[in-house]
């Protein structure tokens, strides 16, 4: 769907905004604004990471917005977040979607508002960044209190099941988002030279935009770490439970070694064996196996074993 969200009637550029467009519709679009064929092509692949590229006076940006997946297992790029794609010169600006932002309609209400003087297409571009930003804000929250609750757990309970799938799954969503916030870093980098030039972006809402990507980017690589120490910790404590009872193991198998050996010495028949007549052969070797047992275990208390 094709729509003139703003016209060269009612300010100095014209604003023209795809939703969801064939290959046939968005080619139609390109003859009509003279758009190179490679920047077309970037804008229909669906997996294509942020950039921003200019050409001739041109201006191409790829941004990624974060959404929320219906399955929480959802890991990658694609299935983490949605693309816009902008193309904007010093006359028109075009938006390129798959899905409804409702960002756009209220940047038309802002540009018609009396006093705004109609904003330019870069600070158009500068908000959409902003507004892809701060999609990554909530879902970073919900990550953090997401690490807590398994952080919690693995400290306070014995067996957390299937609470290392879920981290990997966690630390794989942190890792994507901090790729694509990594990517657009660069995207503001460039914003921010064209304003070197150019007075038409608000460099106060630039200095905003670049804390807010700044904000965001640290909270990301901090719950990529956070995640791996906690895989790690996880891994370390199963480890350790297990060598507990290997320890556990390992103490009765000392205890019942000696005890088991004389049992096997006094079963075997053989005809001149002395202790099989003596009469207190058998008490004998029972005050020695409890003889041999303390022993071991005043050996092991000594050692701090047990």
């Amino acid at each position: 769907m094709t729509e003139d969200l703003l016209t060269k009637q009612e300010c100095h550029f014209a604003w023209l905004d795809i939703t969801n467009p064939s290959a046939a519709e968005l080619q139609a679009v390109a003859e009509q604004y003279d758009l190179p064929d490679s920047l077309v092509r970037d804008c229909l692949e669906p997996t294509h990471l942020p950039k921003f590229e200019t050409t001739n006076g041109l201006n191409f940006v790829i941004l990624r917005v974060f959404v929320n997946p219906d399955n929480q297992e959802a890991d990658t790029i694609q299935e983490l977040s949605t693309k816009i794609a902008i193309f904007y010169a010093a006359d028109y600006l075009i938006t390129v979607h798959r899905r409804a932002h409702p960002v756009l309609s209220q940047l038309k209400t802002v540009a018609q508002s009396p006093g705004q003087e109609c904003i330019s297409p870069p600070e158009v571009a500068v908000h959409l960044v902003r507004y892809a930003l701060n999609s990554f804000v909530q879902p970073a929250l919900l990550l953090t209190k997401e690490l807590d609750d398994y952080e919690a757990e693995i400290f306070l309970k014995q067996e957390v099941p299937n609470a290392l799938q879920g981290l990997y799954f966690l630390k794989r969503k942190a890792s994507a988002a901090k790729q694509l916030l990594l990517l657009t870093r660069d995207i503001m980098t460039t914003l921010r030279r064209q304003t070197l030039t150019s007075s038409t972006t608000d460099s106060t809402l630039l200095q905003d935009t670049q804390d807010l990507q700044v904000k965001v980017e640290t909270l990301y690589q901090q719950l990529d770490g956070a995640a791996t120490n906690l895989m790690n910790l996880y891994l370390s404590l199963s480890s350790q439970r297990t060598n507990e009872a290997m320890r556990v193991l390992t103490v009765f198998s000392a205890f019942f070694l000696p005890l088991t050996f004389i049992a096997g010495i006094y079963g075997m028949n053989f005809q001149y064996m002395p202790e099989l007549t003596w009469k207190f052969g058998y008490p004998v070797a029972m005050v020695a196996m409890l003889v041999i047992s303390v022993g071991i275990y005043w050996w092991f208390r000594r050692k701090g074993w047990i």
